[in-house]
């Protein structure tokens, strides 16, 4: 029972951590309070089974060393998000995509568009806080309830999150599971692409009966768009590329690099003035090009395009966007190293593994764990984390292989998560929105079918091999 000690001061401190900083808490809260679980692990440790201060060093470097690709990715996914965006090639797509928002197929369009952005810049939160506010209003105006449009929005951005290569959480489930990215990738698509289409299903129904009326008014959000960038059909050739690459299996690394530089390239020949005003450099130049493009790459950028809510969505923080995350991975990690060092999560696996029977029951048992400790800990990264360090050495002992262990830790961590009131996510989408978790929940179908998903195709054992 000692085990449970760093668990329980963990929640505790997480639950205050979530009711004092809001939206804040990863910023440093989160951080400082995994380290607190730690210090108390090795005090638990230390006088219940002699821990060996020697041990617990080499478990937290092994630990830190593993997640070393993920944090390198990580860097990368913020300098990728900065040149796409500058680059015009995301606002591209959404200028594209608003132009299919009409009140029938409003519900259906507003999922798909979130899923298309969430999916090409790997954040469901900066899909919601941009996007899904300025489709909230829309959808308003179009006469839906706001329960519907918050779940059409929702389960849009957390589909493109889940497949994106961007999105730290996919990153990092891989990485901690020890699955190559687009392997976890590819895996996760059996699961997540039924259950969108059974959302999307759900959503062009309600569009079609539902009795609404008005016209949504995109011209603003369209105006900015092309009076700030240059929009060109010619811009998408670099997914398209970024896609044949993914396709033909190529390091992720890889991918994710060149991917930056044909960003940048085409950021600097298309969009060079507004490049140069990034820069903040008079007279233009290859000084200003080069100073412009450094900083989309590394800091953040903020944008004047005139409208507000577009100014939110076409702002880019950058690599240095992705330290507190790094920061994140690594006490999480720290903490990891302790609890295996001191034979405490050896413990609770053994608590939890006496349910476990076969494929069905194992799925099962990650999923609902990862969904526990999202309720438990109110935090996503933590529950990917968390629940893949104890289930990991069970699925290499019974010989699954690891793409399961990090589909199972996405569909019963990353997507739930948005779905508990005083989880990070829920408490932040519930925040930007302006319509209370309890409310969206029935409507994010994805959200809460996913897990079951997971679980039904486990049992049928698709593509499940040993």
């Amino acid at each position: 029972m000692l085990s449970f000690i760093p668990f329980l001061v963990l929640v505790v401190l997480i639950s205050c951590c979530v009711a004092v900083f809001g939206n804040a808490t990863l910023d440093g809260a989160s951080q400082v309070t995994l380290l607190v679980a730690t210090a108390v692990s090795v005090l638990v440790g230390h006088f219940s089974k002699r821990l060996v201060w020697e041990n617990l060093e080499r478990e937290v470097t092994a630990k830190i060393a593993s997640c070393t690709p993920a944090i390198i990715i990580l860097l990368l996914i913020g300098a990728i998000g900065g040149t796409w965006m500058v680059s015009g090639i995301v606002p591209t797509m959404i200028y594209y995509g608003m132009q299919i928002l009409r009140p029938e197929i409003f519900l259906v369009s507003s999922s798909l568009l979130c899923a298309l952005v969430s999916l090409m810049i790997g954040s469901s939160w900066t899909t919601v806080a941009t996007l899904g506010v300025a489709l909230m209003g829309i959808g308003k105006a179009h006469g839906f309830d706001d329960g519907w449009i918050a779940g059409s929005i929702i389960t849009g951005a957390y589909f493109g999150d889940k497949l994106s290569p961007l999105s730290d959480t996919t990153v990092l489930a891989s990485s901690v599971s020890g699955t190559p990215l687009f392997t976890h990738i590819r895996y996760m698509m059996f699961t997540t692409v039924p259950t969108f289409c059974i959302s999307l299903t759900v959503f062009l129904i309600a569009g079609l009966t539902m009795n609404v009326s008005g016209q949504g008014n995109v011209a603003e959000f369209m105006d900015g768009l092309r009076h700030t960038f240059v929009i060109s059909p010619w811009l998408l050739v670099v997914p398209v590329l970024t896609g044949i690459m993914i396709a033909r299996r190529w390091p992720s690394m890889v991918v994710l690099f060149l991917a930056i530089l044909l960003a940048a390239v085409v950021g600097l020949v298309v969009q060079a003035d507004l490049v140069h005003t990034i820069a903040d450099q008079e007279g233009g130049g290859l000084v200003a090009s080069y100073k412009g493009m450094m900083q989309v790459c590394y800091g953040a950028t903020d944008i004047e395009t005139g409208v507000p809510m577009l100014n939110e969505l076409v702002h880019t923080s950058g690599m240095a966007g992705m330290m507190p995350t790094i920061w994140l991975i690594i006490c999480a990690q720290t903490f990891g190293g302790a609890l295996t060092a001191t034979g405490q999560l050896e413990d609770l696996m053994r608590i939890l593994l006496r349910w476990v029977r076969g494929t069905t029951s194992l799925v099962a048992s990650t999923v609902g764990s990862a969904l526990f400790c999202n309720i438990a800990m109110a935090d996503q990264y933590l529950s990917i984390m968390l629940t893949s360090s104890m289930f990991r050495d069970t699925y290499h002992q019974r010989g699954y292989e690891s793409r399961l262990l990090s589909r199972s830790c996405e569909d019963g961590a990353t997507v739930t998560s948005v779905l508990i009131p005083w989880n990070t996510c829920g408490l932040t989408q519930s925040t930007v929105l302006g319509v209370a978790t309890l409310t969206y929940l029935p409507y994010c179908f994805f959200n809460f079918l996913s897990p079951l998903t997971s679980i039904v195709v486990a049992a049928i054992g698709w593509k499940i091999r040993k």
